[in-house]
């Protein structure tokens, strides 16, 4: 594949992960309100339920997805996806219209199944970059995450004036679907094949037993799975509580909570679509996910003091650090993870990282919301302590890892050389140099 080319389809891949998560920036931040109009909920389980099916649905079924597109490729099973979030958005809106709670889940399910696909995304990117570029490009998915979280909610409060229900209006719904079928429309015409036919595993059958154990057999990669946990249990805690400090100690109303998510997307967008972009070329992997681990414990801690001082410029200042600190972490997580993943088995690894991840968006609300019941401030405290202990778990990985080497290379010494200097990657360690 040529410069030119890997541009291009990288330039694609990211419009198309972008457009449609536009629709999930609009209809997430809604869910909560909507559920608990459409039936009796006296403590919470049922919108609580609703909000981890999405993930539970990414847990079971991203490391299938990656698995598959290690076999068939990258770019069908993409397809499906953005074809299965066209429908299921509509699904969303219809449920709306009927204000039906379990269409209001099937909706949710069904786009946890389809949304899985995001790390054949991140596979896609990663079969068309090198050693040296794949941080920046991993962080492309952070950028596209950063913008729908910033005008996923923007375009979700205008769809909200589109009918006289303003509640539990449809129109979000209808509105994501049409972003998804155009990302769909995008991908069916623009996107081309990332994998090539030499890089697909030769072995049949669709779901592999064999992606964990691919995983846990490099030390290294396990660490940073584990690394990659705890930093999005913590993540997960505060997205979930940061909506109720502001309700509880602001006094926020949904259309302000709605605005001060887009101010999170925003912010996310500037750090990982600017500033870790440009680090990352400067910086290696290791020593960024280091920093950033550090800045988001003390963004944690910013965020306990402004909890109790009531101040809204100090969360606004606070939620800035924190989201900086986890932009820096999750690329350069992804692309050590990646670097030390046999390609053929890229997918797969991948897909199960992102089954992780959405295991630690399950246990992040299900751990941070009862700590908040019982004081705001725990939920920050315990995350800040998490996050040191994701420093230590780093910190194993770092000194004992190194990039992949295929069996038949001259010399594996050039691996364990890597990590202390990218710039002198084995190209053959790279799936995009067919």
């Amino acid at each position: 594949m040529s410069q030119t080319h890997r541009t291009g389809s990288l330039f694609v891949i990211f419009l198309t992960v972008f457009i449609d998560l536009l629709g999930f920036g609009m209809v997430l931040p809604l869910l909560p309100n909507y559920a608990d109009a459409f039936g009796e909920d006296e403590h919470g389980w049922l919108i609580g339920t609703l909000m981890a099916s999405f993930s539970a649905m990414q847990f079971l079924f991203a490391p299938l997805w990656g698995r598959l597109s290690d076999r068939v490729g990258r770019r069908p099973v993409i397809v499906v996806g953005l074809l299965g979030s066209t429908v299921f958005y509509a699904l969303f809106g219809l449920a709306a219209a009927m204000r039906s709670l379990p269409l209001l889940f099937a909706a949710r399910i069904g786009a946890g199944i389809a949304g899985a696909t995001i790390s054949t995304a991140q596979a896609y990117i990663a079969d068309c970059t090198t050693v040296e570029t794949r941080a920046k490009g991993m962080a492309l998915i952070g950028a596209s995450f950063g913008l729908g979280f910033t005008f996923g909610p923007l375009l979700g409060f205008a769809a909200l004036w589109l009918s006289d229900d303003i509640a539990t209006s449809p129109w979000p719904g209808y509105v994501a679907a049409l972003l998804s079928a155009a990302a769909l429309t995008l991908a069916i015409f623009k996107l081309p094949e990332s994998l090539s036919a030499a890089s697909r595993p030769h072995e049949r059958g669709w779901i592999s037993r064999q992606s964990l154990s691919d995983a846990v057999s490099v030390p290294s990669i396990a660490a940073l799975l584990a690394t990659s946990f705890v930093s999005l249990v913590s993540f997960g805690g505060f997205e979930t509580t940061i909506s109720l400090l502001l309700k509880r100690q602001m006094s926020f109303d949904s259309r302000e909570v709605l605005l001060f998510f887009a101010y999170i997307g925003l912010v996310l967008t500037l750090a990982q679509g600017f500033l870790v972009r440009r680090l990352s070329g400067r910086i290696k992997e290791g020593p960024m996910a280091i920093a950033g681990l550090l800045i988001s414990v003390a963004g944690f801690l910013l965020l306990a003091q402004a909890a109790q001082q009531g101040s809204l410029a100090a969360i606004m200042a606070a939620v800035a650090v924190e989201v900086t600190g986890f932009s820096m972490v999750t690329p350069s997580v992804q692309s050590l993870i990646s670097r030390r993943s046999d390609p053929s088995k890229q997918g797969g690894i991948l897909g199960l990282a992102q089954g992780i991840g959405a295991l630690a968006r399950i246990v992040g609300p299900l751990a941070a919301i009862p700590l908040f019941f019982i004081q705001p401030v725990l939920p920050y405290w315990v995350a800040s302590g998490a996050m040191c202990a994701a420093i230590g778990m780093l910190a194993v990985s770092l000194r004992g890892g190194k990039d992949f080497v295929p069996s038949d290379s001259p010399s594996t010494a050039t691996a364990t050389a890597t990590d202390a200097n990218p710039a002198t990657a084995p190209q053959a360690s790279s799936p995009a140099l067919h």
